[in-house]
């Protein structure tokens, strides 16, 4: 077997400093992730519990089956923003009643679970991934509905997230609400557009108009109870499909309509049971460089992560500023991309172009690793193609049907973050290291250009150029970009399902191609015009 070597020697250096480094970038990660699943903080939690109800992460895991892992997606939205971090709300993949299925509500904590745009945007991601997957969707619904001062920016383009409920009830993919409070206003729709609906008595309100608004409009006098009460939708209205006594009966019946699903996998399935890697997993911490400008070699993130440390390379001695190859995770065949020394060149992109196209012709997924500082520059590169080269790379990115797996390890930077399937290039799932950045380009050279240009400018019209205000704006510019590009700013944004420890590499993957699992795998047997 094409076994890959062990190259870690953990009392090196240069070991030892990336490991501390990525530790330093895993406690903040953690850091924020604590706030997250503090909720809205103490005093709400308090006031929510008193109450008598359950948190949202406690309904979770609750209706999980038991010791089955949750993985939670985006759990860091908002980050960076004015709201809450987390969005106000919580969403995954996990398994119930032997069934993977997307897991999503609003925390009522957190300014009474009210949706905001990073609500929305989250949102609208988790049922992407529904969609894709095939993946039945129960909503733990509770909210306060609109984040009214953000309405402009949730109103018109949050009916999308109606109209994903149906057209996914439309293909077939199961949709489920356990209305656990308030489900109000346009929120009303969601129990009302789903296939499966779970009320508690005296606990779901669910109405158009609540009787403040009821007695505005028509005067007429009403209470929760009869306008939208769970009781009224079970016997009255026919809303209610099931009429549950309390939050762990709701559950109880949530998880009872999900075993009658008669839901099962159509995709191929793993190989086998899939062996370990032969190497220490815990050692990825110390493999990824400080140094962002210092390489490092994707073969020994690849030997932790695949099955037997068993990988069979592709074109070893061509393009080898990447590494192409195929291998198993969990028994499930892959193939992976990996940068090595950043800079993608013309032998890299064609390299690419065809081992994207004999992945497709053999129905493969692809696991890219990301550590890429974009394709090469220069009047020779130029010359050379590195255009067509690098188009024709892209041409077979986005004209994969195979489904594509993403990493960002290090640095995704400029165009080879399309070469190597960011996020406009629509893998199924996205997921960063902590330490990973993303950017046009790196602050210096983002500066740099920026400095030139005004240069240029200065000189062409005659002017003097100021050398102290270009240097102070270089350092805002690069403070600016680099802020920016950062792991957790990134993820803020929702441009990634979520940052995860290295270790958990395996783990996640292994997760994520099981829930691809769900449908047949057929790849492009056509593309595009390829500039030779």
């Amino acid at each position: 077997m094409p076994v890959l070597p062990d190259r870690i020697d953990e009392r090196s250096e240069a070991y030892q400093a990336n490991r501390a480094s990525l530790e330093v970038q895993l406690a903040a990660h953690q850091e924020q992730l604590a706030k997250v699943n503090m909720g809205g903080g103490e005093k709400y939690v308090a006031r929510h519990r008193q109450r008598g109800k359950m948190l949202i992460r406690e309904r979770i895991e609750a209706l999980l089956d038991p010791d089955s892992p949750f993985l939670e997606l985006s759990p860091l939205a908002a980050y960076g923003s004015t709201f809450p971090v987390g969005a106000g709300n919580v969403g995954g993949i996990g398994v119930v009643e032997g069934v993977e299925c997307i897991i999503s509500g609003s925390d009522p904590t957190m300014r009474g679970g009210a949706s905001n745009p990073y609500t929305l945007k989250k949102g609208l991601r988790v049922a992407e991934i529904a969609r894709e997957n095939r993946l039945p969707v129960i909503g733990l619904t509770e909210s306060g509905g609109a984040d009214l001062p953000t309405q402009s920016e949730i109103f018109i383009p949050g009916g999308a997230s109606f109209r994903n409920i149906t057209n996914a009830s439309a293909a077939g993919i199961p949709q489920i609400s356990i209305v656990f409070g308030n489900s109000t206003a346009g929120g009303a729709y969601v129990p009302g557009m789903s296939d499966y609906v779970v009320m508690i008595k005296e606990r779901s309100k669910v109405f158009l108009g609540g009787p403040p608004l009821v007695k505005m409009a028509t005067g007429e006098d009403s209470d929760d109870e009869s306008l939208g009460g769970a009781e009224m939708h079970a016997r009255v209205s026919g809303l209610a499909d099931y009429f549950a006594l309390d939050e762990m009966d709701a559950i109880r019946l949530g998880r009872q309509v999900v075993k009658r699903l008669n839901q099962r996998k159509r995709g191929p399935g793993p190989r086998g049971l899939g062996r370990p890697p032969k190497y220490d997993p815990d050692q990825l911490l110390g493999i990824p460089s400080a140094d962002p400008k210092v390489p490092f070699d994707p073969r020994d993130v690849i030997a932790r992560v695949v099955d037997d440390s068993d990988f069979d390379e592709f074109k070893p001695l061509y393009g080898t500023s990447l590494v192409t190859g195929f291998a198993e995770l969990h028994g499930y065949p892959i193939g992976i991309l990996a940068n090595h020394h950043g800079v993608l060149f013309s032998e890299e992109s064609e390299k690419a172009a065809q081992f994207i196209q004999l992945a497709n012709q053999i129905d493969t997924p692809l696991v890219f690793l990301q550590n890429t500082t974009g394709y090469m520059v220069g009047k020779e590169f130029e010359q050379r193609g590195i255009i067509k080269d690098g188009s024709k790379m892209i041409n077979a990115v986005s004209n994969s049907h195979v489904p594509h797996l993403t990493i960002n390890m290090a640095a995704s930077y400029g165009a080879g973050n399309y070469g190597m399937c960011g996020r406009a290039f629509g893998p199924r799932f996205l997921f960063a290291w902590p330490n990973a950045k993303s950017a046009v380009m790196g602050p210096a050279q983002l500066a740099g250009v920026m400095s030139i240009v005004a240069r240029e400018s200065a000189a062409s019209m005659g002017k003097q150029f100021d050398e102290e205000a270009d240097a102070s704006l270089r350092l805002l510019v690069e403070e600016q970009i680099e802020r920016e590009s950062l792991a957790m700013f990134m993820s803020g944004k929702v441009y990634d399902d979520g940052i995860i420890d290295p270790r958990d590499t395996r783990t996640v993957l292994g997760m994520c191609l099981s829930v691809i699992d769900n449908q047949p795998i057929e790849g492009t047997r056509g593309y595009g015009v390829f500039r030779m």
